[in-house]
């Protein structure tokens, strides 16, 4: 799965600390704590038709963050919330935008690790796109990546940072096997998410999803699970073997940037039927109707 670019974003205006500019002149210092140590939180927000799905408890958990991360400031939510309103008004967007909403340390006073040396502030990013749902609904090919994610004794996944290097080397593996995405295991075996998706399997007529201890508190993932609740469908969150997603019924991904979408091959063997199944259909259908009436107002 590679993402194709839209000449609709060729002139867009991104905002950098509240100044908007054209996409070509934005820019931030190289002493920046992104730029040196990526030391910075985010999230990924979908506008559909005026509405940001789930906003309150993407800009909670960008908040809980930060202050894992011990940042000295953090803005306030309505000013989040203003600055990605003026930034869409900019754009003249209303549907069929993602939004990645960047929040670092700021700028340094000279380069280096330390916090202390930040002493201004941080620095706010909002970047509008027009984007679809980014993958293939047909269904995903997957394969097992060798690098794992971390436990949280080594970095715990409820940081939602910007380090995302565990991430690329596994898409970076993925690419050279012809694979959409890489799965990737805890440092016991167990299955803890894509490198940009957390994952579901049925097996049984049950709903599989892994525990949170090698992955983030997916904000898609926790509304499928309400979705299961509401719609009494037979689920359950422990820890999943890769071979139960081998032989698995029926697998898909979950993600802001891609909503759902069904896997239906993973390694070497075929998911199910080989087709996108009908839990994931069911659920793909209930999370839509979500989308199309929920969300905040924001232009």
């Amino acid at each position: 799965m590679q993402q194709s670019y839209d000449p609709r974003n060729k002139d867009i205006v991104v905002n950098v600390n509240g100044e908007l500019v054209h996409r070509d002149e934005a820019g931030i210092s190289p002493f920046d704590s992104a730029v040196q140590g990526g030391d910075a939180v985010w999230e990924g927000l979908r506008l559909y038709d005026g509405k940001i799905f789930k906003l309150s408890e993407h800009l909670e958990r960008l908040r809980l963050s930060a202050v894992a991360l011990a940042f000295a400031e953090i803005p306030p939510a309505d000013d989040l919330r203003r600055e990605i309103r003026r930034t869409l008004e900019a754009n003249d967007m209303r549907d069929g935008v993602h939004v990645r909403l960047t929040l670092t340390r700021g700028v340094k006073v000279t380069s280096g690790m330390d916090p202390r040396l930040n002493q201004s502030g941080p620095t706010l990013i909002v970047l509008a796109e027009h984007k679809p749902p980014v993958y293939d609904k047909g269904g995903l090919f997957l394969i097992t990546s060798a690098i794992r994610r971390f436990p949280a004794d080594c970095l715990d996944p409820k940081i939602h940072h910007a380090n995302l290097l565990q991430s690329i080397l596994a898409k970076i593996q993925a690419n050279a096997a012809g694979a959409d995405d890489a799965l990737m295991l805890d440092t016991r075996g167990f299955v803890a998410e894509t490198n940009a998706t957390h994952v579901f399997a049925v097996q049984d007529g049950v709903l599989l999803t892994s525990r949170t201890v090698a992955c983030p508190e997916g904000i898609t993932r926790a509304t499928v699970l309400e979705l299961c609740e509401a719609n009494d469908v037979p689920h359950a969150v422990r820890d999943v073997s890769l071979t139960e997603i081998h032989r698995a019924d029926e697998v898909f991904c979950t993600g802001t940037m891609g909503e759902l979408a069904g896997v239906t091959r993973v390694d070497g063997s075929v998911i199910g039927t080989g087709e996108v199944g009908p839990l994931t259909r069911r659920l793909s259908e209930l999370y839509g109707e979500l989308t199309r009436t929920g969300g905040e107002a924001i232009v």
